[in-house]
């Protein structure tokens, strides 16, 4: 197993966060869920996740972005498997939220993290076979609604074109790997990958939502053995789940997009 050595994990950009919840570690991988006023949302897929008995084989780590709905009352969250609940204290959004759990997962010794969305978009069905992936030595898997087998329910359009026909070919083409799925967030990352030096993860650059795309442009230029996994995501009709607004929120998105491709979010060389 790759370790930090104390001088790498010195050097880690990781936000304030308390610890309010920890179990322990029981298996080599565990799912991290970003989660913010998530309510009903995080609930049901907590359920569905203990239908699937998840938690038998993968430990299910929360990382809350500053939640003011009481959705995550520590009884109930134990209740449904979760063994780790950590509160981002620090300033910034996902990406920050990410630096913290991926950071806590790491330094718990788990070999392998796969990262699902807590608003209840996805089939946490999947996650076995994100699991199997990694096991069987693949670097980072993402999930894909665009390929055979994956599922599309309800996508806005201007989102569904949007991923089609400007971001998943704009990082297929800077990363040298064909992506069909590259703004969610459902994946897997080997510790491997994590702790790449040529990723540099933990960097405080990647403090909303930098680093989902530039794992997407950066880790097949690396090298890192990389897959898409047919998935499920449903939006529900009538309702659009997320924390990106409609306008000023798509035209950060596109200017992160264009700074990954170019390679802004690359680390400097030595």
């Amino acid at each position: 197993m790759s370790t930090p050595t104390p001088a790498d994990r010195h050097t880690w950009q990781v936000p304030l966060s308390e610890t309010l919840l920890w179990q322990g570690r029981r298996h080599p991988w565990c799912v991290v869920i970003p989660v913010i006023n998530e309510g009903e949302r995080i609930q049901r897929l907590l359920a569905r996740m203990a239908q699937l008995r998840i938690a038998d084989i993968a430990d299910i780590v929360i990382v809350d972005g500053g939640s003011t709905d009481s959705s995550l009352e520590l009884p109930a969250l134990e209740a449904q498997g979760v063994r780790g609940l950590l509160l981002k204290r620090g300033p910034g959004k996902l990406s920050a939220q990410l630096r913290c759990a991926y950071a806590f997962a790491l330094d718990q010794g788990y070999e392998g993290i796969v990262t699902i969305d807590g608003n209840d978009k996805d089939d946490p069905e999947a996650i076995p076979r994100f699991i199997d992936a990694l096991r069987d030595g693949v670097d980072f898997v993402q999930a894909s609604r665009f390929i055979a087998g994956g599922i599309a329910e309800n996508t806005p359009p201007l989102r569904d074109l949007a991923i089609r026909l400007i971001h998943a070919p704009a990082l297929s083409l800077s990363s040298g790997f064909r992506w069909t799925d590259t703004t969610q967030g459902f994946r897997a990352y080997s510790r491997r990958l994590l702790l790449s030096p040529g990723l540099a993860l933990f960097r405080e650059v990647f403090l909303e939502y930098e680093l989902l795309a530039y794992l997407s442009h950066r880790s097949p230029r690396l090298g890192f053995k990389c897959v898409e996994l047919a998935t499920t995501r449903r939006y529900p009709p009538g309702e659009v789940p997320t924390k990106i607004s409609a306008f000023r929120g798509n035209i950060k998105v596109l200017k992160t997009l264009v700074l990954a491709c170019t390679g802004s979010y690359n680390p400097p060389k030595k």
